[in-house]
């Protein structure tokens, strides 16, 4: 079965009226999918966007695996939609293959008429300032570390790690990224609250880790679709080298990177680790 990722927001655009024009866009990540439907704003109810779905399984597409969806207000119209149709829909900031199209197709807007000439920012998205974890949640103690891109996998596959999240499609090797090459990554030892500290993540889906500089500096969590939250901060200046190390070696990667949970430093039990990748 396929993956759809779908986006479902208005565009520069408008109809003869008058009326903003909503944009429904489809594609799978094969490049054997891809539609688009407008309608008014005042038509884009989750009603609206069942039909086109349905519309297309009738046609004769198979009824995807799940629809990924980047954007919070088309996942909130989509999960409605798909409910009745059986279809699961998962929020997730990786859509690259819609992401692409949404740029290509922000070049061609212009040529349509009733153009707006509004400001128009195909992917990016309103995000919230970011919140502090709890206290009961922080570790003992962090660090940055580093490992090649070859040892990433031999050093965490074979584990028992209960909660493991390395998705495929950004592991070193489908990255291209030579053996050698240095994956950053930050270690937190979260003495007794490990696990806590780890389902809490888990729930959260993080999605990249930011050293953001500053007074303090910080470390900035990027999860779900638009959450950010304040890891740690620090007003050291060698801890600001090391960062700065870090998110240097995270370029050269790829923006591939990691997120280690662990009781403590000795290195004989994990609790989590999630494989990242900055967008």
């Amino acid at each position: 079965m396929s993956i759809w990722e779908l986006d479902f927001y208005r565009r520069p655009l408008q109809d003869e009226a008058g009326n903003a024009l909503w944009e429904l866009l489809i594609c799978d990540r094969q490049g054997n999918l891809q539609h688009s439907f407008f309608c008014a704003q005042s038509q884009a109810t989750a009603d609206w966007l069942r039909q086109q779905l349905q519309q297309l399984l009738t046609d004769g597409h198979p009824k995807p695996e799940r629809i990924c969806v980047f954007r919070p207000q088309s996942f909130s119209l989509l999960e409605t939609a798909a409910q009745p149709l059986g279809i699961e829909v998962e929020p997730t900031r990786h859509t690259p293959t819609l992401k692409r199209l949404l740029e290509e197709r922000s070049l061609v807007y212009p040529t349509y008429p009733y153009y707006t000439s509004q400001p128009y920012q195909p992917v990016a998205l309103d995000k919230p300032p970011p919140l502090p974890v709890s206290e009961n949640l922080l570790g003992v103690q962090w660090r940055f570390a580093s490992l090649p891109a070859g040892d990433l996998i031999p050093a965490f596959s074979d584990r028992l790690i209960p909660i493991l999240n390395m998705p495929p499609e950004i592991l070193p090797l489908s990255l291209g990224l030579a053996s050698t090459v240095l994956i950053s990554g930050v270690v937190i030892d979260g003495g007794r609250r490990s696990m806590q500290l780890a389902r809490w993540l888990e729930k959260i889906c993080p999605v990249s880790l930011s050293y953001i500089p500053g007074t303090p500096d910080g470390l900035i969590l990027e999860a779900g679709l638009v959450d950010r939250w304040v890891m740690a901060t620090f007003d050291d200046a060698e801890m600001a080298i090391a960062a700065q190390t870090y998110e240097v070696r995270k370029q050269l990667g790829k923006g591939l990177h990691f997120l280690l949970i662990q009781p403590d430093d000795s290195g004989m039990t994990y609790t989590a680790l999630w494989l990242l990748k900055q967008e």
